[in-house]
C-alpha cells in the first residue's frame, strides 16, 4: 500500500482517538513553552543563569600567602578573628602541608589571645594529636592548660575549672619536663592549688561563724593535708587551734599551735594561736601522735 493511499484512507475510531490525545499533549507542551517566555522577564532568566553558572566561590590560594595574611591580620590589624580564619583556611586548602601544621598552632594562639578558650583548646588539642613529636607540641599543650587556667573562677564559685586547669598543667610538666613551659606550668599549678585552698578556707570560716566546728575542722584539715605548700596553711593551723579549743579538744589545739609556731614562728597567725591557747591556761605543745604532727613530718616539715 502506498504512502499516499495510507494518508487518504479513513481512520478507525481508535486511531482518531489516539491522534486526538496526541494533539492535546502537543498543545499542552506548546502552552508551557509560551508560558515560560514571559516569566523569563520576571527573574527566571537570572535563576537559570545562576543554575547554569560555574561556582567561582572557592579560590585555591597559596598556603604561604594565606599564612602571611593571617600574621598581618593578627599583628598589624589586631583582628584576631580574621587571623584565625586565615590560618584555618590554610589547613582547609592545604591540609598536608607544613604550612598547615604551622597555621594550626597559630590559630590556637590567636584564639587564646582573643579569649576564645574553647576554640583554642580545640585547635591545640588537634595539633598535639596530629603532631605529637613536633618541637612546638609542648607549646600547644601549654596553650590548652593556660586556656583552662584563665577560666578559673573566684573562690565563691564551683572550682571544677580549677581542677581541670591543674590536670592540664600537670600534663605539660609530665610530657615536657625540660621545656620552658614546664616551669610556667608549675607556677600556675601553685596558683591554682592556692585557689582550691582558698575555697576550703572560705567554707571553713563559714562553718566557724555557724559554730559548726566539726565541719569547719574538716575543711581546715583538707588545707593542711592537701594544700600544705599554699599561703593558706598558716591560717588553717590557727583555725584548727580555734575550733579545737571551742569544742574542748585542747590536745589538738596545742599541737596545731605548736606546729604553727615551729614552722612559721614569725607568722601573725602564730601570735593569735599562742594567745588563744594561753587564754585557756595552756601552752603550745606538740603531740607527736597527732594527725597534724604526722602530716607535717610526712612532708618533711614539723
Amino acid at each position: 500500500m502506498s504512502a499516499m493511499r495510507m494518508a487518504l484512507e479513513p481512520r478507525s475510531s481508535s486511531d482518531v482517538s489516539g491522534l486526538t490525545r496526541a494533539a492535546r499533549a502537543l498543545r499542552f507542551a506548546a502552552g508551557l513553552i509560551v508560558l515560560a517566555l514571559p516569566l523569563s522577564g520576571c527573574g527566571t532568566g537570572a535563576l537559570w543563569d545562576k543554575f547554569m553558572a560555574k561556582d567561582d566561590t572557592f579560590v585555591d590560594e597559596p598556603a604561604d600567602k594565606l599564612y602571611n595574611e593571617g600574621l598581618y591580620m593578627m599583628n598589624e590589624k589586631k583582628d584576631l578573628k580574621a587571623a584565625s580564619k586565615k590560618f584555618e583556611e590554610v589547613d582547609r586548602q592545604h591540609p598536608y602541608s607544613d604550612w598547615a601544621r604551622k597555621s594550626l598552632l597559630m590559630s590556637a594562639y590567636s584564639y587564646y589571645q582573643a579569649g576564645d578558650y574553647d576554640s583554642c583548646i580545640g585547635s591545640a588539642t588537634r595539633y598535639v594529636t596530629l603532631h605529637p613529636g613536633s618541637p612546638d607540641a609542648s607549646y600547644a599543650q601549654y596553650l590548652i592548660a593556660a586556656s583552662h587556667f584563665d577560666q578559673i573562677p573566684d573562690i565563691s564559685r564551683d572550682q571544677g575549672r580549677t581542677e581541670k586547669a591543674i590536670a592540664a598543667l600537670e600534663e605539660v610538666v609530665r610530657k615536657y619536663p625540660t621545656s620552658e613551659y614546664a616551669t610556667q606550668a608549675k607556677n600556675k599549678i601553685q596558683a591554682a592549688r592556692d585557689q582550691l585552698a582558698g575555697k576550703e578556707m572560705a567554707v571553713g570560716r563559714y562553718y566557724v561563724e555557724k559554730r559548726d566546728y566539726t565541719a569547719a575542722i574538716n575543711r581546715f584539715k583538707t588545707v593542711v593535708t592537701q594544700y600544705q605548700t599554699t599561703r593558706h596553711v598558716e591560717e588553717a593551723l590557727y583555725r584548727l587551734t580555734e575550733a579545737y579549743m571551742a569544742i574542748g579538744i585542747v590536745g589538738e589545739a596545742q599541737t596545731a599551735a605548736a606546729v604553727l609556731g615551729h614552722n612559721f614562728p614569725d607568722s601573725r597567725w602564730y601570735k593569735d594561736a599562742y594567745n588563744l591557747v594561753k587564754s585557756g591556761g595552756l601552752e603550745p605543745s606538740e603531740n607527736q601522735g597527732s594527725w597534724i604532727s604526722r602530716t607535717f613530718k610526712k612532708m618533711g616539715l614539723g
